[in-house]
């Protein structure tokens, strides 16, 4: 098992229980939506897996390491396993699309290496085939502050996957895009993983989108897991235990008048 997680808790000192003995496992090369409600613990919990975020007790174990237990340098080299893309993207916004994908390789190269730019061949060639997968060849060096929302995100996959992590945690990945892209993203990111053997956990708020692209769907309400299942298995009892009470048909009906797979483009 890639990820195995073990009683994972997180309270805030404010007393703010966010994480409430979370038990989880992620084989190699699955992909994961994390679906809930606003304040449900989502961020909280992916923030947990690479320590952005200190568990209060718990296991994360990676590849047969407890992550908890490092100290800064062993977490240093455990995250160089983890690729992070964030919601916000987190681009330097003044360096250029290759410069931005090569910070994946930070964690490899050393500060100087880093500093003056003496990045390895074979990491230019990489990111360059990354850049090329991910319709990015024509932008290699322009500035990130100059690219669409859809551009920024896939320049932040490349930058994630240019690490060759294990595992990709993805924060929100498609709330600033409009549909089209965000169906695009969420292909690319399914696709990569598959194509590059990565397991991934993707915190999302479409339930739709969630449901069209990934294997597996964990839904946690008021930090705890209330369902774990394939997409065939989430129907309305279960997003009512997930979200509270609604009219998940009537909404579906009107918001999805056919299921996102067979949508034409």
């Amino acid at each position: 098992m890639l990820l195995q997680i073990n009683n994972l808790e997180k309270k805030y000192k404010n007393g703010l229980v966010a994480l409430k003995s979370i038990n989880l496992s992620v084989p190699e090369g699955e992909v994961m939506a994390l679906i809930g409600p606003s304040g449900a613990g989502k961020s909280t919990f992916i923030r947990c897996i690479n320590r952005l975020v200190e568990p209060t007790a718990g296991e994360v174990i990676l590849d047969g390491t407890n992550i908890c237990i490092l100290g800064s340098r062993g977490l240093r080299s455990a995250r160089k396993s983890i690729g992070m893309i964030f919601q916000e993207y987190a681009l330097v916004e003044q360096l250029s699309v290759m410069e931005n994908v090569l910070t994946g390789r930070l964690g490899y190269i050393g500060f100087w290496k880093s500093a003056w730019r003496r990045f390895h061949p074979n990491d230019i060639d990489k990111a360059v085939r990354l850049l090329e997968r991910l319709g990015l060849k024509d932008y290699i060096d322009t500035r990130a502050d100059r690219l669409s929302g859809g551009q920024r995100q896939r320049v932040g996959i490349a930058r994630a996957l240019l690490q060759n992590p294990k595992l990709l945690l993805i924060d929100e990945p498609t709330a600033s895009l409009d549909p089209k892209t965000a169906r695009d993203i969420m292909r690319l990111i399914v696709e990569l993983a598959h194509e590059h053997n990565v397991a991934a956990i993707i915190n999302i708020h479409d339930v739709t989108l969630a449901k069209a692209y990934a294997k597996r769907i964990v839904g946690l309400s008021g930090g705890e897991v209330v369902f774990d299942g394939v997409p065939q298995q989430l129907d309305d009892d279960s997003l009512t235990v997930i979200y509270g009470s609604e009219s998940w048909s009537d909404k579906h009906q009107e918001d999805s008048p056919e299921p996102l797979h067979e949508i034409k483009e």
